[in-house]
C-alpha cells in the first residue's frame, strides 16, 4: 500500500465517521420525538488491489447508510382519546399529500385528532385509514378515511317496565274518569317515553282499585302531544288490568289497548306495558309489582326509547375498535383502525415527520384490522415515545469522535511522510 493509499484510506475514515456522527446526532435530536425510530450507522470495508500473499489490500471504509431500528418504544399515557400507540408490530396507515406527494404513508406516531370535517388526521393533515361502522355497529370490510362525529339516531319507546306496590287495603274510588284522574284513582306515577323522531313525552300512569285483588291501570298524555288532541285535555293511550293473589303476588296482567299518534311522529306507536313476572305467565309473581299492605309506592321504572344524541366521548379498545358515547346515553361501535405490516421493515423509506413509504425492498404492504394477522394491539390514550437510548447514543458518539480523530491522525501522518519524501530530492 502506498503513502497515497494511506492518505485516501484515512480520508475515507474521516468521511464515514463524520456521516456516522450525523446519524447519532439525528438520534439525539429526536430523543423526545413521538414515534421516532432511531438508526445506527452501518459500515463496510473497501478493498483494492491484490497483495503479494494473494489477499486484497484494504482501502478504507464507507458508511453504507443508516439502519433504522423498529424496536418498540415505551408507551406514555396522555389520557387523550385519539392519542394512540401500537403494542407490537404494525404501522398506522395514513393517506394524503405529504411534501407535494400523494399516497399512503405509514407511521408509529399516533397523535391523531379530528379536523373541521370530522375526519381523523395526523399533525400533517394526512387522513387515518380504517373500517367504518354503520349505525347498527357493523364494521365494513373496505378500508376508507375514518370520520367521527354525527348523531346517534333516536329510537321510539316500544316497551315500558314498572315495579310498584299497590296498597292492599286501599278503598275503591269512584268510577274512572280521565278528566278527573286524581280523584278516580288510588295511585299515580309518571315517566318519559320517546316517539319515532326522538321527542320526549310525559306519560302519567294511574292505578285504580276495582275489587279485592283487582286493579285497573290507565296511561294518559296531554292532548297537545297527540295528533288531533287539545292542550290541557288528557288522552288515554293505554289501559289494562292487574290481579293479585291473597299473598300479594301478581297473578295476571292484561293490556286492553296501547296505541298512540304523537304529533309529527310515526303514527300507531304501540308501547308494551310490563308490570312484572305474573304467575299466569310462569313467573313467581313477586319479582315485579305486588299488592302488600302499606302505602302504594313505585320502586323501579324503565323504558327502551331514547332521543337523538351527539357524540361526547370516544374510547379505543385493544383491537382498534373506536367506540362512541353519545349525549343520549347510548354507545356503539363507530370504526376500527387498520394496521399495516411489511416483510422487511428495513426496506421502508423515511419521509420525515415519522412517516415511511413502501418500496420494492420492503415488499408489498399487508393490511388488516388491529390485532389480526400478526399486527399488534392498540393502546388508547397513549403514545409511543422515541426508542432512542440516550446513554448508548452518547457512548457511541464518543467512540465515533475518537475514531474520527484517529483517522485524522492517519491523514496527518501520511501527509508528513509525503513532505519527508519530497524533501529527499533536495
Amino acid at each position: 500500500m502506498s503513502i497515497w493509499s494511506s492518505l485516501w484510506t484515512g480520508t475515507s475514515g474521516l468521511q464515514a465517521h463524520g456521516e456516522a456522527i450525523s446519524v447519532v446526532g439525528d438520534n439525539i435530536a429526536n430523543v423526545s420525538t413521538i414515534g421516532y425510530k432511531g438508526a445506527r450507522a452501518g459500515f463496510d470495508d473497501v478493498v483494492a488491489d491484490v497483495a503479494a500473499n494473494g489477499q486484497r489490500l484494504g482501502q478504507g471504509v464507507t458508511m453504507r447508510g443508516p439502519e433504522v431500528s423498529f424496536v418498540q418504544g415505551s408507551l406514555q399515557q396522555t389520557g387523550r382519546p385519539f392519542d394512540l400507540a401500537i403494542r407490537g408490530r404494525g404501522f398506522f396507515i395514513t393517506q394524503g399529500s405529504h411534501r407535494g406527494e400523494d399516497g399512503y404513508y405509514y407511521t408509529r406516531d399516533g397523535r391523531f385528532f379530528l379536523d373541521n370535517e370530522g375526519r381523523l388526521v395526523n399533525p400533517e393533515g394526512l387522513r387515518v385509514q380504517g373500517y367504518m361502522a354503520n349505525p347498527a355497529g357493523q364494521i365494513a370490510t373496505a378500508m376508507t378515511d375514518l370520520t367521527m362525529g354525527g348523531e346517534s339516531p333516536p329510537s321510539a319507546t316500544t316497551s315500558l317496565s314498572m315495579t310498584v306496590n299497590l296498597d292492599a287495603n286501599g278503598a275503591i274510588p269512584p268510577p274512572w274518569n280521565p278528566a278527573n284522574a286524581g280523584q278516580t284513582s288510588n295511585f299515580a306515577t309518571s315517566m318519559t317515553v320517546y316517539d319515532s323522531i326522538g321527542a320526549p313525552h310525559r306519560v302519567d300512569v294511574f292505578f285504580r282499585k276495582s275489587g279485592a285483588g283487582a286493579w285497573d291501570w290507565h296511561a294518559l298524555v296531554d292532548g297537545s302531544e297527540i295528533t288531533g288532541g287539545v292542550k290541557g285535555t288528557p288522552v288515554e293511550i293505554a289501559s289494562g288490568s292487574l290481579t293479585y293473589t291473597n299473598t300479594g303476588a301478581l297473578n295476571t296482567q292484561t293490556t286492553n289497548f296501547s296505541t298512540t299518534n304523537f304529533v309529527n311522529a310515526q303514527p300507531g306507536q304501540s308501547i308494551a306495558f310490563n308490570f312484572g313476572d305474573a304467575i299466569a305467565a310462569g313467573g313467581t309473581g313477586l319479582a315485579g309489582s305486588t299488592q302488600f299492605a302499606g302505602s302504594s309506592d313505585i320502586t323501579a321504572v324503565s323504558q327502551d326509547g331514547f332521543s337523538a344524541g351527539m357524540l361526547v366521548d370516544v374510547s379505543v379498545s385493544d383491537d382498534g375498535t373506536i367506540n362512541g358515547r353519545f349525549s343520549n346515553g347510548q354507545s356503539r361501535k363507530m370504526a376500527r383502525l387498520a394496521l399495516a405490516q411489511f416483510r422487511s421493515e428495513q426496506g421502508l423509506q423515511r419521509q420525515g415527520d415519522q412517516l415511511f413509504t413502501a418500496t420494492n425492498a420492503s415488499g408489498e404492504v399487508l393490511i388488516g384490522p388491529a390485532g389480526s394477522g400478526g399486527t399488534g394491539s392498540v393502546a388508547g390514550g397513549s403514545l409511543e415515545t422515541s426508542n432512542v437510548d440516550l446513554g448508548n447514543e452518547l457512548v457511541t458518539l464518543i467512540a465515533y469522535q475518537r475514531a474520527f480523530s484517529a483517522n485524522a491522525k492517519t491523514v496527518s501522518t501520511a501527509d508528513e511522510m509525503l513532505v519527508e519524501l519530497a524533501n529527499l530530492k533536495r
